[in-house]
């Protein structure tokens, strides 16, 4: 089983961008589909991107949806996501997950990380 560490979050400016990245040890990374979520104080956690183990699938949610950028190195067993245009809405702990199924339902994944934490000022 993979273990997962995000990192890349911070402080930004509404319209900035920032990149998260997410390591994960263990040898079968490149057999998981790797999700990425955010959670908001006082909010359930939302999908925003998931990517299956060769990259060819990358469901996105509405909300982000030409905003974000989800790719993965399996060859340096990382996932990243590109956020771009960044909104005060957009102000949450984002995690990434590892499961065997790309798909959208938090449920899914069975591998977390710790969380790291983007805020978006206006």
């Amino acid at each position: 089983q993979v273990q997962l560490v995000e990192s890349g979050g911070g402080l930004v400016q509404a319209g900035g961008s920032l990149r998260l990245s997410c390591a994960a040890s263990g040898r079968t990374f490149s057999s998981y589909a790797m999700g990425w979520f955010r959670q908001a104080p006082g909010k359930e956690r939302e999908f925003l991107a998931a990517i299956n183990w060769s990259g060819s699938s990358t469901p996105y949610a509405d909300s982000v949806k030409g905003r974000f950028t989800i790719s993965r190195n399996n060859a340096k067993n990382t996932v990243t996501l590109q956020l771009n245009s960044l909104k005060p809405e957009d102000t949450a702990v984002y995690y990434c997950a590892a499961g065997r199924l790309t798909t959208k339902s938090s449920h899914d994944y069975a591998v977390w990380g710790q969380g790291t934490q983007v805020t978006v000022s206006s």
